[in-house]
């Protein structure tokens, strides 16, 4: 993300976004700051070369901050208290096909425990690179997600579908009826697909 930040600042002001995750920031150490235009960047990463993960909030939300707890260079949470409410942002990066499965459950055991953590009566927003597919349709998941997902489930798609019948959560994008290209979140070597998820 090094070098863009001014650049999401100026796209969350043009479309009236307050709150942002944001995953991949490749940013060493456990910070705030300004990145103009009145937004601020929380984040937190290990190396300068991969994972990281960061909330950017429009000033009048950073008001608003609580508490951040940076869980890992793949999990960081925020507390707000927005108009009375308590908010929980996540901004969560799950390991990509390929790596080690003791990578992938140490993520979804972070994931689980910072949900879990959170009080009943406040929200939780989390906004998140899964790198999985949920696919298209919703037979017997219809709990938790609606039917205009991307292309056909696989394994870390389905670990996002389980985890959201944990948490008793649901995967919002797939609800909304949007021409596939709207859909996309990833796109590499002439293949597309959706891999980025809010619950």
């Amino acid at each position: 993300m090094t070098g863009i930040g001014r650049e999401l600042a100026d796209m969350m002001d043009r479309r009236k976004v307050g709150i942002l995750c944001v995953q991949e920031t490749r940013w060493k150490g456990s910070k705030a700051r300004c990145i103009g235009g009145g937004f601020k960047l929380f984040y937190h990463g290990v190396d300068g070369r991969r994972n990281g993960v960061g909330v950017i909030l429009k000033e009048q939300y950073a008001k608003s901050v609580l508490e951040v707890k940076r869980v890992s260079d793949r999990v960081m949470f925020m507390k707000l208290e927005i108009d009375g409410v308590m908010m929980n942002v996540v901004s969560a990066y799950a390991p990509q096909v390929g790596c080690a499965m003791d990578e992938k459950e140490k993520f979804w055991s972070e994931l689980d425990e910072v949900v879990m953590t959170v009080p009943k009566g406040e929200r939780v927003v989390i906004g998140a690179d899964f790198n999985g597919h949920v696919g298209e349709g919703n037979r017997g998941d219809e709990e938790v997600m609606g039917r205009y997902g991307v292309k056909q489930r696989n394994a870390e798609g389905q670990m996002v579908v389980d985890f959201a019948k944990r948490m008793d959560m649901a995967v919002v994008d797939t609800y909304f009826k949007k021409r596939e290209e709207h859909r996309v979140t990833y796109k590499s070597g002439g293949g597309c697909t959706q891999v980025d998820w809010r619950l």
